[in-house]
């Protein structure tokens, strides 16, 4: 009696339990899922880590602003003049990787670290660029 109780309860409390959903699959970070054309939405700086943060985006040239990044799924990038057309307007090329939670794009962002990705919004930040115990955070959307 006491051994089919048991087993009552737990089958009782095996069924009624909800399965815990999985994330979305796809918002995992790979270069196949960053592979896209990003704009960027914000910049921000801090000097150290108790100091404010800095909107770097307004001291960026207008026609900058609106440029749009193209990951290739072939390891390279351009840095597209979109919109506002800068007077030196030319595609800026070079080769990009991630590995991990870093991402190198040469001769824009170098050890990015990847905060948050939900397969539309890219969030990394640079420390010690500027100075020792700087931070740079970019967010980027995918377009």
């Amino acid at each position: 009696m006491k051994w089919t109780l048991m087993v009552m309860v737990s089958a009782s409390m095996f069924f009624s339990c909800k399965k815990d959903e999985d994330k979305p699959s796809g918002c995992e970070i790979s270069k196949a899922n960053l592979t896209g054309s990003y704009k960027l939405t914000a910049l921000e700086y801090k000097q150290s880590a108790s100091a404010q943060p800095v909107n770097y985006l307004q001291y960026m040239e207008d026609c900058e602003k609106d440029n749009i990044l193209v990951l290739g799924n072939d390891g390279n990038y351009e840095n597209r003049d979109a919109g506002t057309v800068c007077s030196s307007h030319e595609v800026e090329k070079g080769t990009w990787d991630v590995e991990g939670h870093t991402i190198n794009i040469n001769g824009v962002l170098q050890h990015g670290i990847i905060t948050s990705y939900d397969c539309k919004t890219l969030i990394c930040y640079v420390e010690n660029g500027i100075t020792q115990g700087d931070r740079m955070t970019y967010t980027l959307v995918k377009q």
